[in-house]
């Protein structure tokens, strides 16, 4: 289920954890827009400059025409390509989205998949109609989510990034008569705060980082307390039990 009030976005995931995200309003995402227009402006003049030169030298040979068409063909897939491609290899941002601090996601607040991004960025045909945008910036005016007819076609929503000491997501509790294990009380709030941002900010992260970083959270815990996952236990749902036992050990 997905809650919005004005511009917070609200997602409770299948695994239990309540992830919060400020929906990315047009000015942020405009700032991200010309930030990725400059870079594929200068790359267009760079490439457009050393084919124009390649062009001249091949003029006598009668290749010229042939420089010219396959530069097209670069400048299309530039203009169309660009923010598919740093969206699939990025997990949702662009070099703009990642300068402005903003960041694709699909509407269940997991990491969009190629798909996603090539369907939502195919769909700027439309949303820059009849120019400069208009219908999805229309479009964006007259939904909370801040939705532009890409992100509706693709089920994806551009929010900010939080930094890891701003998350806190509300996992849920254990239940009040299960006791904690001893060595639970040996783990403190700055613990918690590190497997809960861990878990608030995994759905955006790429599938080796997000590996990595669970196996180091778990060895930081093990390093504490001696205890790890048990056999055939996801790293992750480890961690997940782990925070709703520091949870359910705090006086209520």
């Amino acid at each position: 289920m997905t809650e919005i009030d004005d511009r917070q976005l609200t997602i409770n995931t299948p695994e239990q954890v309540s992830l919060e995200f400020q929906v990315a309003g047009i000015g942020s995402r405009f700032m991200a827009f010309l930030i990725d227009s400059l870079i594929q402006v200068i790359v267009l003049a760079v490439v457009g400059i050393a084919f124009l030169i390649f062009g001249v030298s091949l003029r006598m040979t009668g290749a010229g025409p042939w420089v010219i068409a396959i530069y097209v063909t670069f400048a299309f897939v530039v203009y169309w390509g660009y923010f598919a491609f740093f969206e699939t290899i990025w997990g949702g941002q662009t070099p703009g989205k990642r300068n402005v601090g903003i960041r694709v996601v699909k509407d269940s607040g997991r990491a969009i998949r190629a798909s996603e991004a090539i369907s939502r960025n195919l769909m700027r045909i439309i949303d820059q109609l009849p120019g400069i945008y208009v219908f999805g910036l229309i479009t964006m005016m007259v939904n909370k989510e801040r939705k532009r007819i890409g992100d509706f076609v693709a089920g994806t929503v551009v929010v900010h990034e939080k930094a890891a000491e701003e998350v806190h997501p509300d996992l849920q509790r254990l239940d009040g008569d299960v006791p904690v294990a001893d060595w639970v009380l040996k783990l403190n709030e700055r613990d918690l705060q590190l497997i809960e941002s861990f878990l608030h900010r995994r759905l955006s992260l790429d599938g080796s980082v997000r590996a990595a970083t669970g196996i180091r959270i778990v060895e930081h815990i093990k390093a504490k307390t001696g205890e790890g996952p048990a056999p055939n236990q996801p790293d992750e749902d480890f961690l997940q039990d782990v925070a709703s036992a520091i949870r359910n050990s705090r006086p209520r």
